[in-house]
């Protein structure tokens, strides 16, 4: 029998809310499923709340929502955080990727959790 856990996108407005969300949708009211994108992918690969055999399936509801509240603007965001704490070696990269993000190109923070959904999950996930 498969699993599916349904992530309200209509409940996502930004990347914190979505970690919320997901959470919720896993493993209940309050419940962890990551709070960073290497996180979310240790959950997928460690139960986390999933079926042990794997036989589970994302369902993301008015993804059309989550993909605005999570675009551009909203990585450059977390990419400007994540710039104030990375390690010197790592800042030129980070730069960079804000710079794109900036001018709207460039991977977005939604395209990225779809694809680690995709990759390193159940590897179907439902965009409806």
């Amino acid at each position: 029998m498969t699993v599916t856990y349904v992530i309200d996108g209509a409940r996502v407005t930004g990347l914190d809310r979505f970690w919320d969300v997901i959470g919720e949708a896993v493993n209940g009211t309050g419940g962890y499923f990551g709070r960073n994108l290497d996180a979310l992918a240790d959950c997928l690969h460690g139960g986390m709340g999933t079926p042990q055999d794997g036989d589970y399936v994302f369902e993301w509801r008015d993804h059309t929502a989550s993909a605005r509240a999570l675009g551009h603007e909203e990585t450059a965001r977390q990419l400007r955080r994540s710039l104030e704490r990375a390690h010197p070696s790592n800042r030129a990269a980070l730069r960079h990727r804000l710079d794109e993000a900036l001018l709207g190109r460039g991977p977005t923070l939604f395209e990225q959790i779809v694809e680690i959904l995709r990759n390193d999950g159940p590897g179907t996930v439902r965009l409806v």
